[in-house]
């Protein structure tokens, strides 16, 4: 069950730095977004969702 937990937050973490990628943000905001997403996964995750999407 842990795995398919896993597997789930990878591919959503995946999804989540393409929208990153393909954003209008700048450079710098870009990267920031995805070594959030990176480092704490799910977190991370929820913050893009939140706040990082209204940025751009």
């Amino acid at each position: 069950m842990q795995a398919i937990i896993g597997l789930v937050i990878l591919v959503l973490d995946i999804l989540a730095i393409l929208q990153v990628v393909k954003s209008a943000l700048t450079g710098g905001k870009k990267l920031l977004w995805i070594l959030v997403i990176v480092f704490i996964p799910v977190i991370g995750l929820v913050l893009y969702y939140l706040l990082g999407r209204k940025a751009s």
